[in-house]
């Protein structure tokens, strides 16, 4: 069976959506670690040195820390986990959740939470916004992808684990938070206050550009059901009357891994959508579906730095099919599939447990996937969503900053242009 991939995205993103909880699950109660000849624990032989020297590091901060009522066991038990996992590399993608924000995990992957709406990420020890879910609070209240978080209600988070900082933004809909955020380009700080709010993901969505046959269809996230949203989407597409397709895969921090399969076996017919590596080295051929709906209809995929996790292998498995050009931005370059191991109390580790590759054998791991056609937004501009296009003129569009999306269809309308006959 094929496990969930997800971010932070964020990274594989850090699918975090920053949802309502707190801090929670059992407390552990002793406040020193017994690990020293004790056979209570199933220490592999070539750790017991390792753990001995953390037993001396929990009994030294224990016995000889100023703040004494600082001290909490769950929390230094938290950062111990968390720092053990950060250790493997694999930044934004293995990572350790506290029991709460294994819950939020599973409510994203459903498409239904509270909070602000927004993936995050732990990198160079700073808290990085991946992208705002479309029509988010996050996004209605400015937060951009690459925003830094610096503050939340006026506490620098600074260096803090991200499982603590992601709780002290969670919280109940209807109640506001502030955060104080930096531009990683210009390193200027602004403050946005967001009200939380009840969020229910949607998936697909869809919109005829303005002036044109080419329909503009975005996936949002990879959650359960992405799939069968999609078909109904190219249904009614096909039923438009739409000539072309621009597949809008951005900000997309991923997510299932069966929805990443189903969704590119709608436009293509046979071969790969991706291969499988285990810790062995041995490859897994996983094939297309049958079924297609739109195989033959021309299109391109955009995608950037926050496309992520299944966002990568759909656009990894198009541009290796020659099926699409992609347009926009090196994706994030997630490249592995997490499983979930729950711990006692709880909380779990999503741990990678296997690697994936294009269909031509290409490595995405933090190198990401290449557009063909490289096309930057300007900054602050945030890309068009079909919602937004809803109520646009052809000259809206012709006028808008999102170079991505009017690249795209530049390419598609050069392609579907009739050419003279030569006689």
């Amino acid at each position: 069976m094929h496990k969930g991939i997800k971010v932070l995205g964020l990274a594989s993103l850090s699918l975090l959506m920053l949802v309502l909880g707190g801090v929670g699950g059992v407390a552990i109660t002793e406040a020193r670690l017994h690990t020293t000849g004790s056979t209570a624990l199933d220490v592999p032989a070539n750790a017991q040195g390792s753990f001995q020297l953390m037993e001396q590091a929990w009994n030294m901060i224990d016995q000889n820390y100023v703040d004494q009522a600082s001290i909490d066991p769950q929390t230094l038990s938290y950062a111990a986990i968390s720092g053990m996992v950060n250790a493997l590399g694999d930044t934004g993608h293995s990572r350790f959740l506290t029991p709460e924000m294994r819950s939020q995990e599973q409510n994203a992957i459903q498409g239904k939470f509270s909070g602000i709406g927004a993936e995050v990420q732990m990198k160079d020890g700073h808290v990085v916004i991946v992208a705002p879910l479309d029509g988010s609070p996050a996004q209605k209240a400015g937060v951009l992808p690459g925003d830094v978080v610096i503050k939340v209600d006026g506490e620098d988070v600074t260096g803090q684990p991200l499982e603590q900082v992601v709780t002290k933004i969670l919280g109940k809909a209807g109640t506001q938070v502030t955060l104080t955020l930096q531009d990683p380009n210009t390193g200027q700080q602004r403050e946005v206050t967001i009200t939380r709010a009840e969020i229910t993901i949607h998936n697909v969505t869809w919109q005829m550009l303005p002036g044109t046959h080419v329909a503009h269809l975005r996936i949002s996230v990879f959650s359960q059901g992405v799939t069968q949203d999609l078909k109904q989407a190219l249904g009614e597409i096909k039923a438009g009357g739409a000539t072309a397709i621009v597949l809008d895969l951005r900000n997309d921090p991923g997510g299932l891994l069966d929805e990443a399969i189903g969704v590119t076996s709608q436009f293509l017919t046979s071969g790969d959508v991706l291969l499988e590596k285990d810790a062995q080295g041995n490859v897994i051929h996983v094939p297309v579906k049958s079924g297609a709906l739109a195989p033959d209809l021309p299109m391109v995929v955009l995608i950037n730095q926050g496309t992520a996790s299944a966002a990568e292998i759909v656009s990894g498995a198009l541009q290796d099919a020659g099926r699409a050009q992609l347009v926009g931005e090196t994706t994030f370059g997630t490249g592995t599939v997490l499983q979930d191991f729950p711990l006692a109390d709880g909380s779990s580790m999503l741990l990678a447990t296997q690697e994936w590759l294009t269909p031509k054998g290409r490595v995405i791991w933090h190198q990401g996937i290449e557009p063909g056609q490289v096309v930057a937004l300007p900054t602050g501009v945030l890309p068009l969503t079909p919602e937004g296009e809803r109520q646009m003129t052809d000259s809206d569009l012709k006028s808008s900053q999102d170079a991505q999306l009017l690249e795209g269809l530049n390419l598609l309308t050069q392609r579907l242009r009739p050419r003279a006959t030569v006689r």
